[in-house]
């Protein structure tokens, strides 16, 4: 294999040799999908079109269904599609794709995170100047940013990754991942993504941190409300975000954190599946079972 960015595509890593396993992980990963993008998509949609569900919270909740969708569409069709058709090739410039896209959603996604808890920071905190602190131009401007952050650090990213020329075109990933194509890069220029990577993960522990202090604020808050049914009130608008938040931390952590193999077992598929997934499977059932006015918007638009 010549060591020059100018092959032709990657080997992925199958999922499974066996030809009715290929069958199974596609349709397990069909149903999956269906479930992810259905559920966000009622999630788009009741918030769109009820005109009640126009405050800031959901309009940052529509945007997060809608990087949740786009985050699960970089991989899980092309993974479908190779073990339906009993390949793992990928072309060069599709790997690049998924690197970018990949890392622009999740990117985002945390970014968005961070703004929301900020979003309930003030209104439990500060109630009386909720409406002029997240007024609809400073929900527009936060929102562009988390947008043109996330694209500018996937750039960042993507360039560094395919920066360097590569020795192999096996990736032992069943999708074009940043820490697998590093493994296989044959030159110093891989440096400049691992400083890339080392900064990612300074500022997901700031951002981190910021969450953790806006909680600490918003659960002394509530512990002064004298009402009980206010302090119900407002936590309820709080548990979603926070499940989230946690579920996503957790399982970015434990696929990253964990020491890394250079012959991948079944587990390690096992985890990254569980990181990739469960957080925007999890999302729609999390914030619609949560809120009330979801729930009803959802129900009226399935007609129960």
């Amino acid at each position: 294999m010549s060591n020059k960015t100018s092959v032709s595509g990657f080997l992925l890593l199958p999922f499974s040799d066996v030809r009715e396993f290929q069958i199974l992980h596609f349709v397990s990963f069909l149903l999956l999908y269906l479930g992810i993008v259905s559920g966000n998509l009622l999630i788009i949609t009741a918030i769109a079109l009820d005109h009640h569900l126009h405050g800031p919270m959901y309009f940052f909740l529509m945007n997060l269904a809608i990087q949740d969708t786009g985050f699960v569409s970089v991989f899980i069709p092309k993974s479908m599609a190779n073990s339906l058709m009993n390949t793992r090739h990928i072309s060069y410039y599709g790997c690049v794709a998924q690197v970018f896209l990949f890392v622009f959603f999740a990117s985002s996604n945390f970014s968005l995170l961070t703004v929301i808890a900020y979003d309930r920071y003030v209104a439990i905190c500060n109630p009386l100047e909720y409406e002029m602190i997240m007024n609809r131009d400073a929900c527009m401007q936060i929102i562009a940013i988390v947008w043109m952050t996330g694209f500018l650090y996937s750039v960042l990213h993507t360039t560094g990754t395919f920066a360097s020329p590569f020795c192999s075109n096996i990736i032992n990933q069943f999708f074009c991942e940043i820490p697998e194509l590093l493994k296989i890069a044959c030159s110093d220029l891989y440096l400049i993504e691992m400083g890339v990577v080392v900064l990612s993960m300074f500022i997901f522990l700031v951002c981190f941190i910021f969450i953790v202090v806006t909680y600490v604020h918003i659960f002394t808050a509530v512990r002064r409300i004298r009402s009980v049914q206010g302090r119900k009130k407002a936590l309820s608008t709080c548990l979603p975000h926070l499940i989230v938040v946690s579920t996503y931390v957790s399982t970015a952590c434990f696929a990253y954190l964990r020491p890394s193999s250079d012959n991948p077992s079944h587990l390690d598929i096992a985890i990254t599946i569980m990181y990739c997934v469960v957080p925007p499977l999890l999302n729609p059932v999390i914030y619609s079972m949560r809120n009330k006015e979801i729930k009803n918007t959802v129900r009226r638009l399935l007609g129960c």
